[in-house]
This record gives structure tokens, C-alpha cells and sequence, in this order.
């Protein structure tokens, strides 16, 4: 590798780290455990520490798919030059540290495939329709299907005629049986799920020995809630809570950490030595650092400026976040955090309070936020590639 190529490389890849730090200071870092925090089932700080842990594990368990799609999967007919690759990471990391600055929690992958597009475009490369429409479809659903869900659970978990010690457990069954099916790279070679290693255990196998194993994890689950909540109700939530905010910050590291490494992936080819978990391991640092040092500003914005949220709602918000931060994970899309989270939040909230249970001004300034970032992006991203040549 020529010395000129070496340089460029290490500045992309600080460019990356740069990234992934603002990702675990803001959208990975913050909203995880944002409900849990305002729950008062664990502290700013604690909150944190505990998420930075949770999502360096699943940037380097899960981080292929979306790292993947990111570096190679939005535009096609080029691949991105180490110029292009620092131009999209200051571009993201820019905008996500002006979100961090101001309170408002900018959409890291609105910024970063904005700029990704733009850039790619710029060079001569071609719309990647199908990703855009699976892309597009997962940003325009994430609103109405994760708030529906979580507006769902939110009108029922008050009812007298449904006892949390049955409504609750049912939840945790559901969530239970996903996690038996997540994809993680340690596993079997290439990746593989809890369910499909333990299919040996039984005589048949298959779906029915894949359903069957879901079902008894699931039941494991709904059964353990269920005897802590008949036990000691208030903190019997407050534990449910902290167990499904830490899924959700395992999940954040798995999709956001793509963000901020996937637009190294196509450098590879001229640094061999430098393999893709490796990126993922420094992605993954980079998140667990910025979530120490950074997210603790997010996490209150999110949790106390939004909503005010009980251990109900909380629950109420992070069942449809899991849920649909590992479809995004298996799908290989990006999808934003915040806009999940937020989504749900303003969804509970409406079931239990109606709109005064949210505030229509800080909704209304980050719904903007969230569109013009990722339409400044790209045209930053198309403007700056066409003049770099020129400089």
C-alpha cells in the first residue's frame, strides 16, 4: 500500500472512530435506556456506563448486516474512494455533534445514508432502488408501527381486568421467543441463532424444533416475570424494564455501529491487513466510550424533555423498540434510534395522557430535524464530492 493510500486510510478510519464516538454520545447512547431513566429505575450515569457495555457487545455480535448494506448497498456502480469516506463521516458526525450540542436528537442514519447517497451519486454511481424501497419502507412504517404498539400496550397494562402479573409476562414471552432467534456471529461459522444450536437436543428438526425452542424460552421468560412481579410488583417492572432497556442498547450497538464503520468496509480491498471484525471491534470501542462520556446529556433530553414515563410506559415503549431495531438488524437496513424511541414514546404517551402527556413544539422541532437532516446531508455530501476535484 502506497504511503499516500496509508495516510488517507487513517484518517478515514479516525474520521470513523470520530463517528462512532458522537453515535454512543447521542442516538445509540441515548435512547435505550432513556425510558428506563425516566422510570427512575436507574440513574443518568448508571444508565450510561451500562449502555456503552451493552452496545459494543452488539456492534461486534451483529454489526455485519447493516455495516454491510451502509458500505456497499446504497449505491450502486462505485465504490466509495477514502476521500468520499471521510467526506460522509465528518458529514454525519458534524450534524450528530450539532444535535448532541443543542439537545435535539439529530438521526444519525438519516445523516449518514443522506451523505452516503449524495457522495455516491456525485462520483457517477447509481440509485440502488430496491435498498432505497426497503429503506424508505422501514423509515415510514418505524412512527405509525412502532407508537401503534407501543399506544397498544400502553391502554392496556392500566386495566384493572388485565393484572400485570398476567399482561406483563406475555410481553416478556413475546420478547423471549425473538431472542432465541437473534442472529449473532459467535455462534455457528457465519452466524447463527440460540434456537437453531440447540436443535440437536431434540428428536425432530427444522421449523418445529425452531418454534419449539422459541416457545420455551419465551415460556421461560413470561414465567420468571410472572413470579417476580406476584412477588414484589413495583420492582418487578422497574427489573423488566432494565432487562428490555438493556436489549434495546445491545441492539443500538448492532445497528448504529454500521454508521460509523460500514463506509470502511470498501477500503478493505487495499488495507488486507485489516480485517472487518477488527472495524467492527473499533466501532464498538468507540461507541462504549462515547456513551461514557457523552450520552448523559441525550439520556435526560430524552427522558425527561419528551415525556414523563413510569415504569408502564416505559415498558409500553421499549417492547416495539426491540422488536423493530432487530427487524432492521436482520434486514440490514439503517434505521434511527431516536425515530424508533421517540416513535414510541409519543406513542404510550398518547394512550395515557393524550396529547398532553407530549409536547407538540419539541415534537414538531425534531420531526424537522429529522427530515432536514437527512436532506442537508445529501446535499452537502453531492456538493463537497463535486468540488473536492476542483480543489
Amino acid at each position: 500500500m502506497e504511503p499516500a493510500t496509508v495516510l488517507m486510510f487513517g484518517v478515514a478510519a479516525l474520521a470513523s472512530l470520530f463517528m462512532a464516538w458522537v453515535i454512543g454520545a447521542g442516538s445509540s447512547g441515548a435512547t435505550p435506556f432513556a425510558p428506563a431513566v425516566g422510570a427512575n429505575a436507574i440513574s443518568t450515569m448508571q444508565a450510561a456506563f451500562v449502555v456503552g457495555i451493552l452496545g459494543f457487545a452488539g456492534a461486534v455480535t451483529q454489526g455485519g448486516n447493516v455495516s454491510e448494506a451502509v458500505g456497499r448497498g446504497l449505491v450502486d456502480g462505485v465504490t466509495l474512494p477514502p476521500t468520499g469516506v471521510i467526506v460522509v463521516l465528518l458529514i454525519g458526525s458534524g450534524l450528530m455533534a450539532v444535535g448532541i450540542a443543542t439537545g435535539y436528537p439529530i438521526a444519525t442514519a438519516f445523516t449518514v445514508t443522506g451523505s452516503v447517497i449524495g457522495v455516491g451519486l456525485a462520483l457517477g454511481g447509481t440509485p440502488a432502488w430496491t435498498k432505497y424501497t426497503e429503506v424508505g419502507a422501514l423509515w415510514l412504517l418505524t412512527p405509525f408501527v412502532g407508537g401503534g404498539i407501543a399506544y397498544g400496550i400502553a391502554s392496556v397494562l392500566p386495566r384493572p381486568s388485565v393484572p400485570e402479573a398476567r399482561s406483563v409476562p406475555v410481553l416478556a414471552g413475546l420478547v423471549g421467543a425473538v431472542l432465541a432467534n437473534l442472529e449473532v456471529s459467535f455462534l455457528e461459522p457465519g452466524g447463527g441463532t440460540a434456537a437453531g444450536g440447540l436443535r440437536w437436543a431434540l428428536p425432530f428438526d427444522g421449523v418445529a424444533a425452531t418454534g419449539a425452542i422459541s416457545l420455551a424460552v419465551g415460556a421461560l421468560a413470561a414465567v420468571v416475570v410472572r413470579w417476580d412481579i406476584r412477588r414484589d410488583v413495583t420492582g418487578g417492572l422497574r427489573r423488566f424494564v432494565l432487562a428490555l432497556g438493556g436489549l434495546v442498547a445491545f441492539s443500538a450497538g448492532a445497528s448504529q455501529v454500521g454508521l460509523a464503520v460500514g463506509p470502511l468496509l470498501p477500503l478493505l480491498s487495499d488495507a488486507s491487513m485489516v480485517t472487518p471484525t477488527a472495524v467492527l471491534l473499533g466501532g464498538g470501542l468507540g461507541i462504549l466510550v462515547g456513551s461514557w462520556t457523552g450520552a448523559p446529556r441525550m439520556i435526560k433530553a430524552i427522558s425527561q424533555e419528551y415525556a414523563s414515563l413510569g415504569p408502564r410506559r416505559s415498558i409500553a415503549t421499549l417492547v416495539p423498540s426491540f422488536l423493530i431495531a432487530q427487524t432492521a438488524v436482520l434486514l440490514g437496513v439503517p434505521v434511527s434510534f431516536n425515530q424508533i424511541v421517540v416513535s414510541a414514546i409519543v406513542g404510550s404517551g398518547l394512550a395515557v395522557g393524550g396529547g398532553a402527556a407530549v409536547s407538540p413544539h419539541k415534537l414538531a422541532v425534531t420531526v424537522v430535524a429529522w427530515v432536514g437532516s437527512f436532506v442537508l446531508a445529501f446535499g452537502i455530501g453531492y456538493c463537497g464530492m463535486t468540488l473536492v476535484p476542483l480543489l
